[in-house]
């Protein structure tokens, strides 16, 4: 398997980028790595640490997007990107999975306009694994898509459910449809017209969802547009921040406080890695013709790491087929015709 790695993306590139790289390869076997972007300080960086490796390969590029550039523009203009490179890669299928840290908005505009739409979908999504009680519940779309037509509801659903059977081993994933109350009356006309269509469908659809149903564990994927889903997002991890970042004061303000939290290590540690986005690694873009993922764009070696250790296995490349076959079918056809999509 053959990964493509954007060597130039995110905050921290390239050295916390090829720190991760490395990593991975140390702990996995099955893949070799193809990290795209200035090979002068790629190699530096693999130089320093005596690891070159026959399982990597450096791509040189002379330009880098950055996060002041305009997305579609840039997509069009720097041809010699990591990021254009990339995508082209997958497009092309010279590489299975694209991994970049770089800008979210050149990311999207890249998988719509280089690899492009799996046949049939008509809006690809960003689908994180957020922290819930039952294991990890995916967020579908959590900021591609801030408009939606009532039938894209139902493509999140088949697309998540997709994933979080190949990726989670979850057998018959539960969908919910984000809103503000749980009664089948709620919320706004687009969500009022996208709930039957989700009901009549083949999914395990139960029903509309607040919130709170999502880290309870309610559901195994959790339908929104992307407004909604990027906001509960960051506001998760907000809170999640806070709440740790409180803790730690508490445990250090005297010496049987500090006594407390020794005692209780090793729980912390377990409850900081399931709300680590450095744990949880890159965020798929689902729908997309091909295996896309974007880690934030502050990640450390440790997000990468663990990014490609998720898809190392080979296993996501046949959520992309599992989808493509869903979208063939002519019962989800006239389900996205009475959605009015045009």
């Amino acid at each position: 398997m053959r990964i493509i790695v954007d060597g130039m993306g995110g905050d921290n590139a390239p050295d916390e980028i090829i720190k991760g790289c490395l990593e991975a390869l140390r702990r996995a076997e099955g893949f070799e790595l193809e990290i795209i972007g200035d090979s002068v300080r790629i190699n530096n960086l693999l130089g320093t640490r005596d690891s070159r490796h026959d399982r990597i390969t450096v791509t040189h590029t002379t330009e880098i997007i950055t996060n002041h550039d305009k997305p579609t523009e840039a997509i069009k203009k720097k041809k010699d990107s990591s990021l254009v490179v990339g995508m082209n890669r997958i497009k092309d299928k010279s590489g299975q999975v694209f991994i970049s840290a770089g800008s979210t908005g050149a990311l999207l505009a890249g998988s719509l306009l280089i690899p492009g739409r799996i046949p049939g979908v008509v809006r690809p999504a960003l689908a994180p694994i957020v922290p819930s009680s039952c294991g990890g519940t995916m967020l579908i779309d959590a900021g591609m898509n801030t408009v939606l037509r009532p039938a894209s509801y139902l493509q999140f659903g088949i697309m998540g459910s997709a994933y979080m059977r190949e990726i989670h081993g979850v057998k018959n994933p539960r969908v919910g449809l984000v809103n503000v109350g749980t009664e089948d009356s709620k919320g706004h006309s687009v969500v009022q017209e996208a709930f039957p269509l989700l009901q009549q469908s083949d999914l395990n659809f139960v029903g509309n969802i607040e919130g709170r149903d999502i880290t309870e564990g309610r559901v195994d994927v959790a339908v929104c547009d992307g407004f909604t889903g990027n906001a509960m997002l960051k506001m998760m991890e907000g809170t999640a921040m806070y709440l740790l970042g409180n803790l730690k004061k508490i445990y250090a303000r005297n010496v049987l406080t500090m006594l407390a939290a020794f005692l209780i290590r090793k729980e912390l540690g377990v409850l900081k890695k399931k709300v680590d986005p450095e744990e949880l690694g890159g965020t798929p873009i689902l729908g997309i013709d091909g295996m896309v993922f974007k880690c934030h764009g502050n990640s450390k070696a440790k997000g990468i790491t663990n990014t490609i250790l998720k898809v190392c296995n080979g296993a996501c490349l046949t959520v992309t087929e599992q989808i493509r076959s869903a979208f063939q079918t002519s019962d989800t056809v006239e389900n996205i015709e009475t959605g009015g999509i045009a």
